[in-house]
């Protein structure tokens, strides 16, 4: 079963089960594939990867609303933000932790043989494809600099 089958089958148990809030934010997660689907150029299929990098992205927009929202005072918005990006995140995979970033980066460097950071361009392309979802692009990057600095 794909990510958007997975996504309309939560629909009709939300439904079902009169999650208001949870529906509404699935419908969102929808709504933003359906759009990538028709978009020109796009496939007739969405593959998983493509919808986690949708859902991902939903998500961080929802975080940096939601912070936002607790900077102007508004506790009411950010709480109904953050109960949307928990959702969100509940069909993400798990994110690495600092270790398993590190080694990860690492493989990838002495992989393109990189040496300084005149190569970060070249180390960042393949650790951003092969790290998708499973670690934020900021940490990557910040690591990538580090590890060749």
């Amino acid at each position: 079963m794909t990510l958007f089958e997975q996504i309309n089958n939560d629909i009709k148990e939300a439904m079902k089960a009169r999650e208001k809030e949870r529906l509404e934010a699935l419908r969102g997660i929808k709504k933003v594939m359906i759009e990538a689907k028709t978009a020109k150029g796009a496939g007739a299929e969405l593959s998983d990867d493509e919808a986690l990098k949708i859902i991902s992205k939903l998500a961080k927009q929802g975080s940096d609303s939601a912070n936002i929202y607790k900077e102007q005072g508004r506790e009411d918005l950010y709480e109904q933000e953050m109960l949307q990006v928990k959702i969100f995140e509940s069909y993400l995979p798990a994110k690495m932790s600092d270790e398993a970033l590190e080694a990860a980066v690492k493989a990838i460097i002495d992989e393109t043989g990189a040496s300084g950071m005149k190569d970060m361009g070249k180390v960042m392309g393949i650790a951003s494809k092969k790290l998708a979802g499973q670690a934020d692009g900021k940490d990557i990057a910040d690591k990538v600099k580090s590890m060749l600095a």
